[in-house]
């Protein structure tokens, strides 16, 4: 039987090690290395080093597990476990100098996610959480905020950058929150965003257009930390569904309530 808390500790320090690697890039990274994989969708030779080591190390502590991740540097697929692996999650921030950028890997058993680490490089702050345990922010225990309105929160969004076709939606929405809360924030890194909402620093986190590795270890470490995790209409399709609302547990419901009224 596997030991997930000694599987997280092991997961951390690799995320740790990725994120020295991709610190050590920033002042060479040239625009000459950045490839587009789609409308404002980029990748570097960074994300696909860091991704390499990543799943040789994960391979390493369990040889088992399959990989979704970003860059396809892997099409090992497990018949239990697979890794979801985002090796640099945030890369327009990465190649601009903006020190927002984090590595995400979660652990999913089946279609259950068991395991959860987030690694922010720039603050050197690792959040993390397995199955059964509390979330953790460098070996502290968080807990998402007590706040109870969404008047009295600071919320977080990630710009559709790809899909524009809900953006009528998405800025009604906006327009609403810029009215009726503390502000918005957009830091550019949807597992950062989510690690945040699970340490109180936001209450909630939506966006569309997201795929799996941006979202799996942030979300799960969001519920860990007594927060709840929907798609937009309610249910449990925001790892592959790519729509995502996170909150803590007071705000939820009138979060939800709007997500469905703009998002019809």
């Amino acid at each position: 039987m596997i030991n997930y808390e000694e599987l997280c500790i092991k997961v951390c320090e690799i995320s740790r090690n990725g994120g020295r690697f991709i610190q050590s890039e920033v002042s060479k990274i040239r625009y000459t290395d950045i490839e587009t994989k789609g409308l404002n969708d980029f990748v570097t030779y960074v994300d696909k080093t860091s991704e390499q080591a990543l799943v040789k190390s994960l391979s390493e502590i369990l040889p088992e597990a399959g990989f979704i991740a970003e860059e396809n540097t892997s099409d090992k697929k497990g018949e239990i476990y697979n890794w979801i692996i985002d090796p640099l999650d945030g890369t327009t921030n990465f190649i601009h100098g903006l020190p927002c950028y984090s590595i995400s890997i979660a652990l999913m058993k089946n279609n259950k996610i068991v395991l959860g680490v987030v690694y922010e490089i720039n603050q050197d702050e690792c959040f993390y959480a397995w199955e059964g345990s509390n979330a953790f922010l460098n070996n502290q225990i968080v807990k998402v905020s007590s706040i109870s309105t969404i008047s009295s929160s600071l919320l977080a969004t990630g710009f559709p950058y790809y899909d524009y076709s809900k953006l009528d939606n998405y800025m009604d929405l906006f327009r609403h929150f810029l009215k009726n809360s503390h502000g918005l924030r957009r830091l550019g890194s949807a597992a950062v965003d989510l690690a945040y909402v699970a340490c109180g620093r936001f209450e909630g986190f939506y966006e569309y257009g997201l795929r799996p590795w941006d979202v799996a270890a942030g979300a799960f470490i969001v519920q860990q930390a007594g927060g709840k995790v929907s798609d937009f209409k309610g249910g449990n399709n925001y790892i592959f569904g790519k729509e995502l609302i996170a909150t803590n547990s007071s705000i939820f419901n009138e979060f939800l309530e709007l997500s469905q009224k703009y998002f019809k």
